[in-house]
């Protein structure tokens, strides 16, 4: 009897981490562009071209990463943007960082979260994988906004949940109280990195 319990026991544990290991991401094809979609932390506000997370992202993986970032973009003009940029550059891959002007001029979280499901589905619509990168509240003890959790369990994404706000909760990765130095975007390059290679992309 007890034998047969721990080998149930031993099956169950296998079964949840076989879960807990597998990929989410499909393996990036030779060749393929990842999209980095966002605002002005995409864009790479304060540092040159080269210094900003899709150029840092680009050289340590070796494919092509398309900084399609805007200065002081929010969701709504987001989802305007989005479509077209997906069928002109047809990537494999979507990094989304996007809401912080949002969340900084009091928009209703709510329609954030709308607008942020809209461009999962528009990328998930035309076959392009979704990485969502979490941005937090403006207080210092918020790792992301509430949405960005629902969002990646609804759509069970691979989610960057915390760190754009470890980051921004450290003096030495930052140029002001929003955006990074070029240390900054290097480390937010390298934690993105890992994800892609955790969850299988690379």
């Amino acid at each position: 009897m007890i034998r047969r319990i721990f080998v149930t026991a031993m099956m169950v544990v296998a079964v949840l981490l076989q879960g807990c290991g597998s990929d989410k991401l499909t393996p990036l094809a030779d060749g393929a562009a990842i999209l980095a979609f966002g605002d002005s932390l995409t864009k790479g506000y304060g540092v040159d071209e080269a210094q900003s997370y899709p150029s840092v992202l680009a050289h340590r993986t070796g494919y092509t990463v398309i900084n399609a970032g805007v200065y002081g973009e929010i969701t709504a003009q987001g989802v305007e943007r989005l479509g077209p940029i997906l069928e002109r550059e047809q990537p494999q891959l979507l990094i989304l960082l996007e809401g912080g002007n949002d969340i900084l001029r009091g928009i209703d979280p709510a329609e954030t979260k709308n607008n942020l499901a809209r461009m999962i589905e528009l990328a998930r619509n035309q076959g392009v994988e979704v990485i969502l990168v979490g941005v937090p509240h403006k207080n210092l003890f918020s790792s992301y906004a509430p949405f960005y959790g629902e969002l990646a369990e609804d759509y069970q994404l691979p989610f960057a949940d915390s760190i754009v706000a470890d980051l921004l909760r450290n003096p030495k990765y930052k140029s002001d109280q929003v955006h990074f130095n070029a240390a900054g975007y290097r480390r937010l390059a390298e934690s993105l990195e890992f994800l892609l290679r955790e969850e299988g992309a690379l």
